[in-house]
């Protein structure tokens, strides 16, 4: 019987012992995916979406901190990696003469879901709607490490962009700040072509 004692008191030890931020954390991912299923359900998502695009599920950054303001002068906010990527390669296209502004950056899954809720109630299918717009919980925005950009005299968010001597400027250097087009003409993801839409991919820290 004591030994019994003892093998219940060491297992409620061990399940103690357990760090509550693991739990926590699991919950926290649980609640998000209800979360992004829920916002799915409502716009009317294809439950295959994730396979049909093969865009996958991204992650909320661990922190965010300000770039400042975008050129509309609403505040945004990056991943701190992919914010000191953005500033370096800002930096270096101003001493260019190339002014790269921005136009958006970090947006939460309720965001991306408003746009796509937006384009529907002008009256677009859903299809339609995610050629240009990605299903929450799949937006590269949602990560932290995307930017949407422009340059002035341009129409935003327009293929336009790539007519202008601030895109060539780009597709010759933002690589080299970590910065790649991720949605060139016919990508295989469905998504139209975005050549103002930059994605920094995140390096491992040494």
């Amino acid at each position: 019987m004591r030994l019994t004692l003892f093998s219940l008191s060491l297992l409620v030890f061990q399940l103690m012992a357990v760090p509550t931020w693991s739990l926590e954390a699991s919950m926290d991912i649980e609640i998000e995916d209800a979360k992004i299923r829920r916002m799915h359900d409502e716009l009317g998502i294809p439950a295959n979406y994730a396979e049909q695009s093969g865009l996958p599920a991204q992650a909320p950054p661990l922190s965010l901190v300000s770039v400042g303001k975008d050129m509309y002068g609403r505040e945004q906010r990056l991943a701190p990696q992919a914010a000191d990527a953005w500033r370096q390669m800002q930096e270096a296209a101003k001493r260019d003469g190339m002014i790269v502004l921005l136009v958006s950056a970090f947006r939460p899954p309720e965001l991306q879901a408003s746009l796509l809720q937006r384009k529907l109630d002008r009256g677009e299918s859903i299809e339609q709607a995610l050629r240009a717009v990605a299903a929450p919980g799949h937006s590269e925005h949602q990560s932290g490490h995307a930017i949407d950009v422009s340059c002035a005299g341009c129409p935003v968010l327009e293929a336009e962009f790539e007519r202008t001597k601030t895109f060539r400027w780009l597709m010759q250097h933002a690589e080299s700040f970590g910065f790649s087009l991720s949605y060139p003409r016919d990508n295989p993801h469905g998504i139209m072509y975005e050549p103002w839409h930059w994605y920094h991919t995140p390096q491992d820290a040494p």
